[in-house]
């Protein structure tokens, strides 16, 4: 199989550090469009799309393999290997591809040299009382008996949420598009992937710094998350930033750039020292 074709894979850059982003559930590779330019000349960029979603290969989805966000790792990890990639990446994600970059660093630490995160939660779900992930179960298995139902309805009800108030308008229009245009078996299979997963027991195990972004007013993820992946994770670094909704790097992307390029810059400072 062509996996460079399969996973849409579109490289921006010939030389430089390499810088691969993942998207999050519902989306695809465009969401990074307000990042990628502000590392154009510095680094080499790779983006993808996961199979099902975006302008991958609808036809190598394969439901057994997708029902874990093991699945979507192994996507990581292939599209490094059909570049050629073996050391030195920096995994850029959002949301629930956050858990599926900490998961690739596990299956293949030699791979990245740190990883970007953006929006993580390990858990969706509430395990009191130590643990506050923002959703009871019954409230997930709600919003995906309403993709059963109505899935433009599903689309129209999440898209805001998920933009918040920063992200309200344009933001939440894009999402909205997104949701649609990708096949609703596809999309039901990987809701339940992201939504209902739980890797808190991965994170001691992330051999790789990590720079956690979380934002400061989010539906999906609230701040008390990243708190926790903070204390759970070795080598991590937590920084809030002020942005309500989930996708800073639609909304505020000016915030996301200055946050990579000064955790970029101390990281090189330090492997240098």
């Amino acid at each position: 199989m062509n996996i460079l074709k399969r996973s849409n894979v579109r490289v921006i850059g010939e030389t430089g550090p390499v810088l691969l982003y993942a998207h999050g559930f519902g989306c695809n590779q465009d969401m990074w469009s307000r990042v990628t330019p502000a590392f154009a000349g510095t680094h080499r960029q790779v983006l993808f799309d996961y199979v099902g979603s975006g302008h991958s290969d609808r036809a190598a989805f394969d439901t057994q393999r997708y029902t874990e966000l093991s699945g979507y790792a192994r996507d990581v990890v292939e599209v490094c290997d059909a570049l050629g990639l073996h050391e030195g990446v920096t995994f850029v994600g959002h949301s629930v591809s956050c858990s599926i970059g900490m998961l690739a660093s596990i299956a293949r630490p030699e791979l990245f040299s740190q990883l970007i995160l953006l929006g993580p939660s390990p858990c969706f779900l509430n395990d009191p009382p130590g643990y506050f992930g923002g959703f009871e179960r019954e409230d997930l298995e709600g919003l995906l008996a309403l993709m059963d139902q109505n899935y433009m309805g599903w689309a129209q009800y999440l898209a805001p949420v998920v933009a918040g108030a920063s992200g309200a308008g344009e933001v939440a229009s894009t999402l909205n598009d997104s949701f649609c245009s990708t096949d609703p078996a596809v999309a039901r299979v990987f809701a339940r992937a992201t939504f209902f997963a739980d890797n808190r027991a991965d994170l001691p195990k992330v051999p790789r710094p990590s720079l956690l972004l979380q934002h400061h007013r989010d539906n999906l993820a609230p701040v008390s998350v990243g708190e926790y992946l903070h204390a759970h994770m070795p080598a991590s670094t937590l920084r809030i930033l002020e942005v309500e909704g989930h996708c800073a790097h639609m909304s505020n992307p000016a915030l996301v750039i200055e946050a990579m390029q000064e955790y970029l810059a101390s990281s090189t400072a330090a492997s240098a020292a």
